[in-house]
């Protein structure tokens, strides 16, 4: 399989953004990629204001693009995530939809974790505008492989990636929008720590460049295989990158380091402090997973 993933520049402009979007799946597609991944906030990035404005349901424009393109070029689509409208209110979701080629929405992954923090000095609060997640999702590609959908900020929560891959999850997509000083000091290393402690293909598509509001993306959109190593890797323009994704070397490094059939459960969850609290510990995602030997079921831009 060769995967893409997509690097764009979005503003505030939906349509403007959409057609971008067009020529870069276009390109991936042409070069023989049949799974290809956009960023984060890819139909609209801006001020919450331009957020607002620019939100659509999945119904509206950005998704019908997504679903007729998927269909017309015969790939899996992972329509990074966009501003969506919810009901009621001004509250908006940050969904990534997965769409196969045949334009049907395969999977919808709304993103988990919040990018309330600071940056240098620069505040960001992600929940003054975004409603969070409570799903953990994993898709299916056309020819059964399984997809571990994530976005952005959800990349600094490993306890994410390992429910993603043992559910069974062969590829996962990190559609971001990560800003500049994460980008430098802490993007490759994640991605890349991710991909080998799960031993995953991990495409990761992020914003370049300067959007409205202020905000400032980095780059560096990269395709990591399941030992850690870089196979494509874009700098700071908008474009995609190509890689084959071997899941033949996949199998082997898993048969010949089998970290997921190492792991002790039992003696993670016993060693957490807080049990009972409102905010998810380690166990509450490790609960219902393969192997565990417990019950229940697990529910769930950084700039």
């Amino acid at each position: 399989m060769k995967a893409a993933a997509v690097q764009l520049n979005s503003g505030a402009d939906v349509e403007a953004n959409i057609a971008a979007a067009d020529l870069h799946v276009r390109a991936a597609a042409a070069d023989g990629a049949t799974l290809v991944v956009l960023p984060e906030k890819w139909t609209v990035m801006g001020s919450p204001d331009d957020l607002r404005a620019g939100a659509q349901r999945l119904d509206g424009s950005a998704v019908t693009w997504a679903r007729e393109t998927a269909r017309e070029l015969g790939v899996d689509l992972v329509a990074g995530s966009m501003a969506e409208r919810l009901d009621g209110g001004d509250r908006l979701g940050n969904a990534c939809v997965h769409v196969g080629p045949d334009g049907e929405i395969k999977a919808v992954y709304r993103k988990l974790h919040m990018f309330d923090v600071e940056i240098e000095g620069k505040p960001y609060r992600e929940s003054d505008t975004d409603e969070p997640g409570e799903e953990i999702v994993v898709s299916e590609l056309a020819d059964g492989t399984k997809l571990g959908m994530s976005i952005c900020y959800d990349v600094r929560f490993p306890e994410l990636y390992r429910v993603l891959a043992l559910r069974g999850s062969r590829v996962v997509a990190i559609p971001a929008a990560f800003t500049v000083p994460t980008t430098r000091d802490h993007w490759e290393t994640m991605v890349r720590a991710r991909a080998i402690e799960n031993q995953v293909f991990v495409l990761a598509a992020n914003q370049v460049g300067e959007h409205p509001g202020g905000h400032r993306s980095g780059g560096q959109s990269m395709i990591v295989d399941p030992w850690g190593r870089v196979l494509a890797r874009l700098g700071d323009e908008p474009g995609y990158v190509v890689a084959r994704l071997d899941f033949a070397e996949q199998d082997a490094i898993r048969r010949r380091v089998p970290l997921l059939e190492h792991r002790r459960p039992h003696i993670y969850s016993s060693s957490l402090p807080g049990e009972g609290r409102r905010t998810p510990t380690f166990n509450s995602f490790s609960s219902s997973l393969p192997g565990s030997g417990e019950g229940g079921t697990p529910t769930g831009g950084e700039g």
